[in-house]
C-alpha cells in the first residue's frame, strides 16, 4: 500500500467552484497559493516563491467550503497528493499539483454576530469522534467534472 499525504497552509487564489458529478455527488474545487521565503546565500537577499495547488473537496465538506471560503481566505488543507501532467494551450507539457482534501479549515478570524455567537463552523470542520467519515477511492478522480 502506498500513501501520498500532504498538509499545506496558504491562500485561496479564487473562489471555490461547486459542481456535481453526473450521479449528483458535490465537489468543490479551488486553488491555493503557498508562499515561501528563502535567503540567497551569496547575496543575502530574500527570495519569494509561490507554489500553486489545485484542491478538490468532496461531499458535504465541499459544499461547506464553497459556502464559507472566498478568494484570499487563509486555509489549512490536509489530504492526498497527486501530480498530473497535461499539455498547456502553448503546447508545453506542464505538471499540475492536485490535492484531494480530507480536511479544509479556514484560518481567518471569524466575525462575531451582534448576539456574540459565531456564524457557521469552519469549512471541513472535523466530525465528532465516532462519526462516519467520507471514504475515498480512485474513481472519484475520474468523476471530476473539469
Amino acid at each position: 500500500m502506498a500513501l501520498s499525504k500532504i498538509q499545506i497552509i496558504g491562500n485561496l487564489g479564487r473562489d471555490p467552484e461547486l459542481r456535481y458529478t453526473p450521479n449528483g455527488r458535490p465537489v468543490a474545487s479551488f486553488t491555493v497559493a503557498v508562499n515561501q521565503s528563502t535567503k540567497n546565500q551569496q547575496t543575502g537577499e530574500w527570495i519569494e516563491s509561490t507554489d500553486w495547488f489545485r484542491v478538490s473537496v468532496w461531499g458535504d465538506r465541499g459544499e461547506r467550503a464553497a459556502e464559507s471560503l472566498r478568494k484570499g481566505s487563509r486555509v489549512f488543507v490536509d489530504g492526498r497528493f497527486r501530480t498530473r501532467e497535461y499539455e498547456a494551450n502553448d503546447g508545453q507539457k506542464r505538471l499540475s499539483l492536485d490535492i484531494t482534501a480530507d480536511t479544509v479549515l479556514g484560518l481567518d478570524k471569524r466575525e462575531a454576530a451582534p448576539d456574540g455567537t459565531f456564524a457557521g463552523a469552519p469549512a471541513g470542520a472535523a466530525a465528532p469522534a465516532g462519526a462516519p467519515r467520507g471514504g475515498f477511492d480512485d474513481t472519484e478522480i475520474d468523476e471530476l467534472p473539469f
